[in-house]
């Protein structure tokens, strides 16, 4: 019984990107682990973005650095 947990940005994701990221994730366990979709549980759990860090750096001063 696979639980999957994804951690995204609150940033307008909209209810059908939801569903996508659900069923992509599912059929990559599928594809991968020969896992039952039935019993694969996927949360996407939405974080705000003053409460996200990459590198050091709250994430929106890190994605003003240049690249």
């Amino acid at each position: 019984m696979p639980y999957v947990n994804v951690r995204i940005t609150r940033e307008g994701t909209t209810p059908d990107q939801k569903r996508r990221i659900i069923a992509g994730v599912t059929q990559l366990l599928v594809d991968v682990l020969d896992k039952e979709p039935a019993t694969t549980f996927v949360v996407i759990d939405e974080v705000e973005l003053p409460d996200w860090g990459v590198g050091g750096l709250p994430v929106e001063e890190y994605r003003r650095l240049p690249r």
